[in-house]
């Protein structure tokens, strides 16, 4: 009997561990994994179908690769302003996604005479890399491409913007120690952690029939192994807290993907001069789209009060 006991615990163990294995593998790759659009994929609006081209056919757009800390290949589109300008936009794309989808920010600074680079973040595009940062590695990504612009002109003066991840991306940066080079930032529809956000993002999910603090849980593992980070360590309400880069919080009050209540936290708990825009009416990183002369009237007004 105690035998058969014994037989029918392992058993259950077997089941319950293979489980678990399956389902942290499965969180894995739909969280982890990156998938590259095509050209046949739909842009969630015409204007940035239009800004991709803009960026894919502009004749003075070059491509740049840098080494990342950890050897992997960096890749980037630079355009240079038409006339010789100190001023550089970093502008930083969001998951599932890669650089092109910038086109309609590149155009907008590139009419204002300021030079952009819009690199892919690791794992999209043209850049090396198996698994999504969300901003973890990435913020070190970018502080290579803020170095690399630097080398090339030590007069830069360089501001971040980026979309969701991108801007998640953008503030862990900030809270990084950062050259004087660096004058603003624009974060458009961040996250606060990314611990919040999966699980946010889970209870979308069919199906999500296991707890959330279990399946963090198992996310968390890993995530660990595979990738070698520890998403509580993806932060960037805490990064904020030790920026001093001027930042400008945006987000639409109708963003159902990250709630736009992260952006007003965020925003409350940045310790750096800082402003902050809600766009009524638009969805997530839709602001650009929605209402753009609010969106480039808030930004300009914001960037004309800093050193950039």
């Amino acid at each position: 009997m105690a035998k058969k006991n014994t037989l029918v615990s392992l058993g259950l163990f077997s089941a319950l561990f293979g489980g678990a294995y399956a389902f942290s593998n499965y969180l894995y790759k739909i969280s982890m994994v990156p998938k590259q659009l095509t050209d046949e994929t739909n842009d969630f609006d015409p204007s940035i179908t239009e800004g991709r081209m803009f960026v894919r056919k502009h004749p003075n757009r070059q491509d740049m690769y840098i080494e990342a800390i950890d050897q992997i290949k960096l890749h980037a589109s630079y355009i240079a302003a038409k006339e010789n300008s100190h001023r550089y936009a970093i502008i930083i794309h969001g998951i599932w996604d890669n650089h092109e989808t910038n086109g309609i920010y590149a155009k907008h600074y590139l009419e204002k005479g300021i030079n952009c680079l819009l690199p892919d973040l690791r794992g999209f595009g043209k850049s090396e890399g198996k698994y999504i940062g969300y901003g973890y590695d990435d913020r070190l990504d970018i502080l290579e491409w803020i170095y690399w612009i630097i080398k090339r002109d030590p007069e830069a003066k360089i501001i971040l913007h980026g979309m969701s991840m991108g801007s998640a991306t953008t503030l862990m940066t900030t809270g990084e120690k950062l050259p004087p080079n660096v004058k603003a930032a624009i974060a458009d529809s961040s996250y606060t952690t990314l611990r919040e956000q999966f699980a946010h993002t889970y209870k979308m999910f069919k199906g999500s029939f296991i707890p959330v603090p279990i399946a963090l849980f198992l996310a968390r593992i890993i995530i660990r192994l595979k990738a070698g980070f520890d998403i509580n360590d993806v932060n960037p309400i805490e990064a904020v807290e030790r920026s001093t880069t001027p930042t400008l919080f945006i987000h639409g009050d109708n963003d159902t993907f990250i709630d736009p209540q992260m952006c007003s936290r965020l925003y409350e708990t940045a310790k750096c001069p800082k402003q902050y825009c809600l766009i009524l009416g638009a969805g997530h990183i839709e602001c650009v789209v929605r209402d753009p002369e609010n969106y480039w009237a808030k930004i300009d007004n914001f960037l004309s009060k800093t050193e950039f």
